[in-house]
């Protein structure tokens, strides 16, 4: 069973439609009580870092999923922003705390930093280069492409917790895990074949 996340924010229904394709169970969870029995959760997220934390907090389940998922282990998968919501920090917004989950800060795309050039935001589809072996990326080869479309990225302060990364303009963490903890970058709901692998994938842990 897959329980997505609804604080107000992500594409939820191309979540639940990719998990329905799949012939996996999957439930929306809109407060405590859908949320207490997960075994696997979604944690979808669009927009600013400050905006997602502030909804997920207004949402009533911040504090069970920091016991779901840090005391009883449960597997999650961060998308987008909600990946970047597992950091300490984001320079987006006004500094507040993330979900402090993996160590890390999400820092804005600077284009006096890249080798490059590229336009901001970092739109469309990308490679991914994978960094060690992982149960969530099995089957795939380097180079797989999916689907981007944000400014801001992740940085591991931990490089053990990178697990795949992607270049544009320079190389950052497209792809986080710490034990039961996951989080990538790209949108794998729009990443057609690629995504729905990932999706399948992260059902199978």
């Amino acid at each position: 069973m897959i329980t997505i996340i609804n604080y107000g924010l992500g594409n939820i229904n191309a979540f639940t439609n990719v998990y329905k394709r799949l012939n996996i169970s999957v439930t929306i969870a809109n407060s405590c009580i859908e949320l207490k029995n997960a075994k696997k959760i979604v944690l979808p997220g669009v927009g600013s870092f400050d905006n997602a934390m502030q909804m997920l907090k207004k949402s009533g389940m911040r504090e069970l999923l920091d016991e779901l998922v840090l005391h009883k282990g449960i597997p999650v998968l961060g998308i987008c922003v909600g990946m970047q919501m597992l950091a300490y920090s984001s320079e987006e917004g006004d500094d507040l705390p993330g979900l402090c989950w993996i160590d890390g800060t999400v820092k804005k795309f600077k284009p006096s930093d890249f080798t490059i050039h590229p336009r901001l935001p970092h739109m469309g589809w990308n490679t991914i280069r994978y960094e060690k072996e992982n149960q969530l990326i099995d089957g795939f080869q380097n180079e797989s492409r999916f689907y981007f479309l944000h400014s801001y990225y992740f940085v591991c302060n931990d490089s053990n917790d990178m697990l795949a990364s992607t270049e544009y303009g320079i190389r950052f963490t497209s792809i986080v895990n710490k034990g039961n903890i996951f989080g990538v970058q790209f949108h794998p709901e729009k990443s057609h074949s690629n995504g729905i692998q990932l999706l399948h994938n992260f059902a199978n842990l």
